[in-house]
């Protein structure tokens, strides 16, 4: 990992997992817009990574996805993985942290992976919940997060998605499935 990267990761996953759980503001928010759903940390199948990096759920969305902390307790650098249920996988952040804010700071980060413009997303976002920018503002307060502009967010999620193959991309350790495909960049 570069110094960059490094430099960014300041809070242990399970501390900022604790500080997520006790908020229920917080809570709330991920699950809708960020459609990160602290109660759905259930699977729809059981994931290997070629590295053997143990997988964590720890959140879900409304179409079957799953997010993945990477890594044992303890590791010092810990990714987080998203795979949808259609078998595709990519890397979404450096650690937990840059996750969140991506969730937080463009909600719809699947549609602005896939170029989008980022105004017309928040836009959406904004129709649909009108006091989206101070909420916005209220969760990344009430987790200590500063993340960059948006602009930036996304082009780190791109940067990160780019280094999913092959060390990050899961597969089902059966006869039945083959290996997820890319979800970014693919």
């Amino acid at each position: 990992m570069d110094a960059s990267n490094s430099a960014h990761i300041s809070a242990a996953p399970q501390d900022l997992l604790a500080r997520i759980e006790n908020d229920p503001a917080v809570v709330a928010y991920l699950a809708w817009p960020g459609d990160f759903d602290l109660g759905r940390r259930s699977p729809v199948e059981e994931l290997t990574l070629p590295s053997g990096d143990p997988l964590h759920p720890i959140a879900g969305d409304g179409a079957g996805g799953t997010y993945f902390l990477v890594g044992k307790e303890g590791d010092p650098a810990r990714p987080v993985l998203y795979a949808d249920s259609e078998g595709e996988a990519a890397l979404i952040g450096a650690s937990l942290e840059e996750a969140v804010e991506l969730v937080v700071v463009c909600p719809l980060w699947r549609d602005a992976a896939a170029g989008f413009p980022l105004p017309e997303l928040e836009a959406q976002v904004r129709a649909d919940m009108t006091d989206f920018d101070r909420a916005r503002q209220e969760v990344l307060a009430a987790l200590g997060l500063t993340p960059p502009p948006a602009d930036e967010v996304v082009a780190r999620l791109l940067a990160t998605a780019a280094r999913t193959v092959p060390d990050f991309l899961p597969y089902v350790d059966d006869d039945d499935h083959g290996p997820y495909e890319p979800l970014i960049g693919g």
